[in-house]
């Protein structure tokens, strides 16, 4: 096949890929900017919610401030503890995710030092982004079908802007591929603001799209990744129940995971929903987090993970959060991923004009 003949199939692909899941695109794209700050969005709304908390000597044990919520939730059945969060700072509130019948991810924000409850039900910021943009993001609001579906989407959009990278003009005269003749034909002003928007966020479109793939066929990435890396993958760690005993109590676990990083510092604990699941213990060491894992009933360690000391495999999955969400160069790649999310968007556009263009010419020739 020769150059004209490749460019033209790849030209064909680049235009019926974009036309056919453009829109889609524009959709996961718009809502993937608003999630580009949700951590900060979320921290500011819990502080809203908080009020003021002003230290009060030492914090209250974790034991006593998960016994105090469970004696408040104990008439509403089916609450479940998700998870547990302490606070980085003096003056933030302890945070439990709970799990009711009516909601699958509850927080609630209470005084670590009173132990008092500082919110009675989720805010509607917290509602927006888990109720609508969350799913609309990764499903489409269409649950497995649409998680499915939104990571064919991406591998399509990967492809697609490797097409773009191939179709650029500016390989043959790279001042052209930076230049938009403001001045021009609007068909050409058209053509310009595609090229250059494409290729200016190209790079992070196929780290926000192909990274969204992976998660959405983890099962299946993820053997490909640790086999490719020669990366063994994390074991499948599991309790074993045993037959007419309760799970340990919280105070004991905590005990025996501290024992095993006994200079580190509680972060996070996460709580099983299933009796075969475990129980872990998040910790702080400097730079570091390590995970302790227990079998809830025995109160067995069954394993001590530490993120500076993970295979190659786990660090290029580890690598998709920062790549998907544009954390990996602070505040100005983030506020940069806002503006990739809108390039959908303005390519769909500009793509869909040239197609039109092409299209009456086309007729025009014909008749």
């Amino acid at each position: 096949m020769n150059y004209k003949k490749l460019r033209n199939f790849v030209f064909t692909l680049h235009r019926y890929i974009g036309l056919a899941v453009g829109l889609i695109a524009i959709i996961v794209g718009l809502t993937g900017s608003l999630l580009v700050f949700h951590s900060e969005i979320d921290n500011f709304d819990q502080h809203l919610q908080s009020g003021i908390i002003r230290p009060q000597g030492k914090q209250l044990p974790v034991e006593v401030v998960l016994n105090n919520v469970k004696k408040i939730y104990a008439d509403q059945l089916g609450v479940k503890f998700q998870r547990f969060y302490l606070p980085t700072k003096p003056n933030e509130s302890m945070t439990v995710i709970l799990k009711t019948k009516e909601i699958d991810w509850l927080p609630i924000y209470i005084n670590p030092y009173t132990g008092a409850i500082l919110n009675s039900k989720p805010s509607l910021i917290q509602k927006m982004f888990f109720d609508v943009i969350y799913p609309l993001h990764y499903a489409l609001l269409g649950g497995d079908i649409g998680l499915k579906f939104v990571g064919v989407i991406g591998l399509l959009i990967a492809i697609l802007s490797i097409t773009g990278i191939f179709l650029w003009p500016g390989w043959r005269r790279l001042i052209s591929g930076f230049k938009i003749k403001w001045n021009g034909h609007p068909k050409r002003v058209n053509f310009d603001i595609h090229k250059v928007a494409g290729f200016i966020t190209v790079v992070f479109l196929i780290f926000t799209f192909f990274t969204g793939f992976c998660w959405n066929f983890s099962e299946f990435v993820n053997p490909i990744i640790y086999a490719i890396t020669f990366s063994k993958p994390q074991p499948n760690l599991v309790s074993v129940p045993i037959a007419g005993k309760s799970p340990l109590g919280l105070t004991d676990q905590l005990k025996t995971a501290q024992a095993a990083l006994p200079d580190a510092s509680l972060s996070k604990i996460y709580f099983p929903g299933q009796p075969e699941e475990i129980l872990a213990f998040s910790f702080k060491l400097k730079e570091d987090y390590s995970d302790v894992s227990l079998d809830q009933y025995s109160g067995k360690v069954l394993q001590v993970s530490s993120s500076l000391k993970v295979s190659l495999g786990d660090r290029i999955l580890n690598s998709f959060t920062p790549l998907h969400y544009g954390t990996f160069g602070g505040l100005s790649t983030q506020i940069l991923y806002v503006f990739v999310g809108f390039s959908p968007l303005i390519l769909f556009i500009t793509g869909f004009v040239m197609y039109r263009h092409r299209y009456q010419e086309k007729s025009v020739r014909h008749n």
